[in-house]
């Protein structure tokens, strides 16, 4: 197989973003979108002494609409790179990825 033919079938190139959501009073928070077929349960979010809530999550190139669910209830991260409504009409955060 040639050189050019190889890059064709490599794997997509997939880059770190770590979360922040800052809900120091929440019991739980998860991050949930696009990546995770917006399964609530899969990307739990780990509590910080100061009360933040971590996660890192590789994703690959291109748009991602995500959410934090604090305690059950979504929370759209005010550091996202812009807004957009989902399939239901609903407002969630978007990331960018390149």
């Amino acid at each position: 197989m040639s050189v050019s033919a190889q890059r064709m079938v490599a794997k997509p190139t997939r880059k770190p973003v770590h979360f922040i959501c800052l809900a120091p009073q929440a019991r739980a928070v998860f991050l949930t979108g696009n990546f995770n077929h917006w399964n609530p349960q899969s990307h739990p979010m780990q509590r910080q002494v100061d009360g933040s809530w971590h996660i890192s999550v590789e994703f690959s190139h291109g748009s991602h609409p995500y959410q934090f669910l604090v305690d059950g209830q979504p929370v759209n991260d005010p550091k996202a790179h812009g807004v957009v409504r989902d399939a239901q009409g609903n407002r969630v955060s978007m990331l960018m990825v390149s």
